[in-house]
C-alpha cells in the first residue's frame, strides 16, 4: 500500500491545549503512526500546536473503516473503531500547521517506505519520528498455550520490525543534518510479568515479548547516534483511556479508566521542543509522572497509581551485586530479590 496524501477535510472541533515547555520553532517536520486515534491522535495534535508540520500515518483514513481487531484468537471484531487520519487532520490543520495524511500498514514495510518517501517530497524532511503505531490484530491478549507462532509473528514485524524500518529510514537525514528525535513508545508490560491472569486484568504473550523487545532498541539507536545528535527515548505512557481501549478491553478485564492521552501528546512535545529532554536519551519517560513534574498540562493532577505488576528487578540486582564487589563488601545473595 502506498501513501495518500493532502485530503482536506474542514475541520469543526476544537483542539485540545497544553502548556508546552521552551523552544518550539515552525517548520519542523514530525511524522506519527497510528495517528488515527487514541495516543497517537493526541502527540500529532501537540506537535502541531507547538508549530510542526505533520505526516500521519494509519490504516484508517476514513471513519468507519472496518478491519479485525480482536484482542485473542478466539474470537473475530472487526466493528469498526473511533477515529480516522482525516479527523485527526482536521484538528491538526486547525492549529495552524501542514498535514499529509498516509496510509500504511506496519505489516507491509514498503508501504511504511513510501509514506518516509512521501513525507520528505512533500514536507522537505523528518525532524521528530514518532513510532506509536503497533500492531492492531487477533492473539494480543492470550496466554502461552493460546499464542500462535503467526499471532506472536504478526506482534514482532508490527511492534519491532516495522519501528526499525522506520528508524533506518529517517536516520541517514537525521544524522545529515545533524539532529532528530526518535520516539518509541514502550509499555511497563515490556519490563514487568503480569501478576493477574488473562481477564483479570493481565496482559498476552504476544504483546508482552514485542513490547520488550522495542524498548530495548532505543539504547542501541542512542548509543549508536547520539553523537550525531539523535536523541532517541522511550516514552511509557502508563494507562490512557483510548477509545479502543473503551470499546475492546473491557471483555478481557483491561478498564477503561486511565490517563488521558493528552499527557503522552504534552510529553512528546517536550521532547521535542526542549534541550533539557536530552537528559533521557536512551532511557524511558514515565509519561504521566513527566507531565505532572513539569506542569505540561494545566490542571493535571495524575497519575492514578495502579499497581502494573512485578517489575523487573534483574538490572538493580546486578548493579548491587558489582557495586558489593567493586567496594569489596560481602556479595549479598543472587538468588533472591534485594530489598
Amino acid at each position: 500500500m502506498s501513501g495518500q496524501g493532502g485530503i482536506q477535510t474542514p475541520g469543526t472541533d476544537a483542539a485540545p491545549t497544553s502548556r508546552s515547555v521552551g523552544m518550539s520553532r515552525k517548520s519542523r517536520v514530525a511524522l506519527v503512526t497510528g495517528a488515527s486515534r487514541g495516543i497517537g491522535k493526541a502527540i500529532a495534535i501537540h506537535l502541531a500546536q507547538a508549530g510542526h508540520d505533520l505526516a500521519i500515518v494509519a490504516r484508517t483514513v476514513h471513519a468507519g473503516e472496518a478491519r479485525e481487531h480482536s484482542p485473542s484468537v478466539r474470537f473475530s471484531d472487526t466493528a469498526p473503531l473511533p477515529g480516522s487520519l482525516e479527523e485527526t487532520a482536521q484538528l491538526v490543520r486547525r492549529a495552524g500547521a501542514r498535514c499529509e495524511i498516509l496510509r500504511a500498514d506496519i505489516l507491509d514495510l514498503d508501504s511504511l517506505t513510501d509514506a518516509v518517501t512521501a513525507t520528505v517530497s512533500r514536507l522537505g524532511r523528518v525532524d521528530v519520528l514518532v513510532n506509536n503505531a503497533r500492531y492492531i490484530g487477533a492473539g494480543h491478549m492470550d496466554t502461552a498455550l493460546e499464542t500462535t507462532p503467526e499471532a506472536l509473528l504478526n506482534h514482532l514485524r508490527g511492534n519491532v520490525v516495522a519501528p526499525l524500518h522506520l528508524d533506518r529510514l529517517v536516520l541517514p537525514q537525521m544524522v545529515a543534518q545533524g539532529s532528530g528525535l526518535i520516539v518509541h513508545l514502550t509499555s511497563a508490560a515490556a519490563y514487568s510479568d503480569p501478576v493477574l491472569p488473562i481477564g483479570d486484568g493481565g496482559w498476552g504473550l504476544s504483546y508482552g515479548v514485542s513490547k520488550g523487545a522495542i524498548h530495548r532498541l532505543t539504547g542501541y539507536i542512542a548509543n549508536e547516534h547520539g553523537d550525531d545528535g539523535i536523541l532517541c527515548v522511550n516514552v511509557q505512557p502508563g494507562t490512557i483511556a483510548t477509545e479502543r481501549i473503551a470499546q475492546d478491553m473491557g471483555r478481557v478485564g483491561i478498564p477503561s479508566r486511565g490517563e488521558p492521552a493528552d499527557v503522552v501528546g504534552a510529553v512528546v512535545t517536550w521532547l521535542a521542543t526542549d534541550t533539557d529532554a536530552w537528559r533521557f536519551a536512551g532511557r524511558t519517560v514515565e509519561a504521566p509522572f513527566v507531565c505532572r513534574e513539569l506542569g505540561l498540562i494545566d490542571g493535571y493532577t495524575g497519575p492514578r497509581l495502579i499497581v502494573q505488576g512485578s517489575h523487573d528487578r534483574a538490572p538493580q540486582i546486578l548493579t548491587d551485586l558489582e557495586n558489593a564487589l567493586a567496594s569489596g563488601r560481602t556479595l549479598p545473595s543472587a538468588m533472591w530479590p534485594i530489598d
